[in-house]
C-alpha cells in the first residue's frame, strides 16, 4: 500500500526558528538526514518519491475563472502560520510502517542537534474509490 507522509510546519507550535535562521552547519545536518532516510527507504524497496517544498512565499492560489481562465492569488501571504513544508510517498506492507517512517522523519536535527519531531501526517494513498460511494 502507498502512503503519503506529510511534514507539516507551524510557525506557532514549533519549539524552533524557521529553517532560514538556522546555521549553516544545522541545514546541512537536516538535508543530509534526509537523504539518508531516503537512500534507506530506497534500499529498503519502500521509497516512491519525496520532494522538500519551496515558501509560502513563492506559492499560488489558483482557481477556475467564469470563462474557465485561471484566477491566480500570488504570495506573500502573512497570515500564514502553517504550511506544508514537504513529502514522501512510500509504498510499504502495513500502516504501521509507514507510521514507523513518519516518526523517523520527525526525528530529522534541527537547531543544535535537536530533534524537531515536527508533525508527519500519514495518509493512505487512494488506488480506488471508497467502497461506500
Amino acid at each position: 500500500m502507498k502512503y503519503m507522509l506529510l511534514m507539516q510546519f507551524s510557525a506557532a507550535k514549533a519549539e524552533f526558528p524557521i529553517i532560514t535562521e538556522w546555521a549553516e552547519s544545522e541545514v546541512q545536518a537536516h538535508i543530509d538526514f534526509m537523504r539518508e532516510t531516503n537512500a534507506k527507504l530506497v534500499a529498503d524497496g519502500e521509497f516512491v518519491e519525496a520532494q522538500g517544498l519551496a515558501f509560502p512565499e513563492a506559492a499560488k492560489i489558483v482557481r477556475a475563472g467564469h470563462d474557465g481562465a485561471p484566477l491566480v492569488t500570488e504570495g506573500p501571504f502573512p497570515e500564514t502560520k502553517e504550511f506544508l513544508a514537504g513529502y514522501w510517498i512510500v509504498d510499504c506492507e502495513t500502516e504501521q510502517r509507514a507510521v514507523e517512517i513518519a516518526a523517523h522523519a520527525s526525528s530529522a536535527p534541527g537547531p543544535g542537534g535537536k530533534p524537531l519531531n515536527m508533525p508527519i501526517e500519514v495518509r493512505q494513498v487512494m488506488f480506488a474509490p471508497p467502497t461506500e460511494l
